[in-house]
This record gives structure tokens, sequence and C-alpha cells, in this order.
């Protein structure tokens, strides 16, 4: 199954259609897609070196303008697509505190989670339910999102021809350790959030 698809992964990131992907992907993964669009990023980048930095501002923008949705979800919708969206992921027990570090630490929050791979739109939905500020939210998102993927970028166009070898030699793996991480974002989350 992984062996069908790397190339399939990679065939999308050489085509046409690789930019609209990467910024749906990004958008959507800022407000309610579980999926983070590093998987996407990332053979984009090892495909056109050249390019990266174009595919980390696309992210980047894409991310931002999905995060201003997930802030309208929680914003305007919390009770009904916010509240199934936070106790999907866990935090339904969890708003009160949440409440309480996000009036004293909600720009730090907001950095950080932005760079991990803590789902992305659990930090949107949340600053939408508290009606954090919203020009600072967006300051934010630019910030911590366009670190998070020029930091990606900036690996894969300077180490693109060794993680290219390690993806085609094992594409499972590298797979495998791509979820661990997703995996071990959602459980972190969980703790820590």
């Amino acid at each position: 199954m992984f062996d069908s698809l790397y190339p399939r992964l990679k065939a999308l990131a050489e085509g046409p259609r690789a930019e609209a992907a990467l910024a749906a992907v990004a958008f959507a993964e800022s407000s309610f897609f579980p999926i983070p669009p590093d998987v996407l990023l990332a053979p984009m980048a090892l495909a056109k070196p050249a390019r990266a930095w174009r595919y980390a501002l696309i992210a980047t923008v894409a991310s931002v303008i999905g995060g201003m949705l997930g802030y309208a979800i929680g914003a305007m919708l919390f009770d009904t697509v916010g509240q199934w969206l936070v106790n999907l992921y866990g935090y339904g027990a969890k708003v009160e505190a949440l409440k309480q570090t996000y009036a004293q630490w909600g720009w730090l929050v907001i950095l950080i989670k932005g760079l991990t791979p803590i789902p992305y739109k659990l930090v949107t939905i949340v600053s939408g339910l508290l009606g954090y500020n919203f020009p600072l939210f967006v300051a934010l998102s630019i910030v911590t999102r366009g670190a998070r993927f020029f930091m990606v970028a900036g690996a894969l166009h300077w180490f693109g021809e060794p993680l290219r070898a390690a993806m085609e030699r094992n594409f499972a793996a590298v797979l495998g350790g791509f979820a661990a991480l997703v995996v071990a974002g959602f459980v972190i989350a969980i703790k820590v959030f």
C-alpha cells in the first residue's frame, strides 16, 4: 500500500494542481481537517527544491486564512460545530481551564502550539470561543505558521537530497515516523492544552 502511495504523492507534488492541493489542505487543517499540510509540503519541496519557499508561503497564507475560519467556528458556531470538534479531540472538559490559560498566556499558547504537531485547529477554535483579540490572533498566526512552514521548507531545501533518498528507499518508515509525530501531537495536546 505504501509503495503505491509515495509515487502518487510525488506525482501530485510535481503536477499542475500541487499548489492548489497544498493550499486546500493547509486551509482545512487550521479549521477542521486532521491531516497537516506537511504531508504535501514535504514531497513538493523535495520534487522542486527551488520552489520550497513559495510552497511555504502558500501553506502559511492558506493556514492563516483557515485559522480565521476556525476562529469564526469558535466565536459563532461553538454550540454546534465548535463544540463537536472540541469534544472530538477530547477537550470538552478542559474549556474552563483553557479560558484561564488564555486570559494570561493566550499569545504564548498561539505561538507555541502553532509550531508543534498539536492540531492548530484547536488553537483557532478556542481563540474564537474565548474572544481572543482577532487582529493579534491573525498576527500571531502569521508568525507561528510562517515559522513552522518556512523551517520545514528550509530543511527540505538544504537537506532535500538525503531526505528524498530516504523517502524513496523506505517510504513506509518515513510515513510511519510522520504519523507518530502527528499522534504524539494529539496525545501532547490532550495532556497539556
